[in-house]
């Protein structure tokens, strides 16, 4: 049997426990306070930019034109822009399927054309198309909205240098590199 000395500690833990909790809660709900869902607003705001429209609120368009961009930009810094990429594409000549298709020699390329590499719908589509510098930068903002359906699982380079150095680095990637769009 315990003796009431220890229950009393044992109560006293237990209310103590319960008493700093509640306390915690109430000083948290003083500080934060959060905007609840209601009927007529049934979740929460995120801002997101609408289509066509940057998050400061003016449009997609670069600055500068692409060849400008182009003309700027460093392989150097594309090669280390696309160490992200090595992961599921081979940038060597003759290269293997991995995840992804070869990228060697890939600005003027027939769309959808790598042997053994499986296609999405939304691509298989556009296989009269060639790649050009224009429609891999459109394409490597932003990869689900140019190619519904995409397997391609990136969420895209925003950044408009960053993605002008990756395509100055993939231009390197030929035995006979295709010029830059003029600026």
């Amino acid at each position: 049997m315990i003796d009431s000395w220890t229950f009393n500690k044992i109560a006293g833990a237990v209310l103590g426990t319960a008493l700093l909790t509640l306390g915690l809660g109430q000083l948290g709900a003083a500080i934060y306070h959060p905007n609840e869902p209601s009927e007529e607003h049934p979740g929460f705001k995120v801002d997101v930019a609408e289509a066509g429209e940057a998050a400061g609120g003016g449009t997609d368009a670069p600055a500068l034109s692409l060849g400008a961009l182009l003309a700027a930009a460093d392989p150097k810094k594309g090669a280390t822009e696309a160490k992200a990429c090595i992961a599921c594409h081979d940038f060597s000549k003759g290269g293997v399927v991995k995840t992804g298709p070869d990228l060697w020699d890939i600005v003027d390329r027939p769309k959808a054309h790598f042997a053994g590499f499986e296609y999405s719908a939304g691509l298989q589509a556009m296989s009269s198309e060639n790649w050009t510098y224009e429609n891999l930068n459109t394409f490597l903002t932003n990869p689900a909205a140019y190619v519904k359906g995409t397997k391609m699982g990136f969420g895209g380079i925003k950044n408009d240098a960053k993605r002008a150095n990756l395509l100055a680095y993939l231009a390197t990637l030929s035995d006979a590199p295709k010029p830059f769009p003029a600026p």
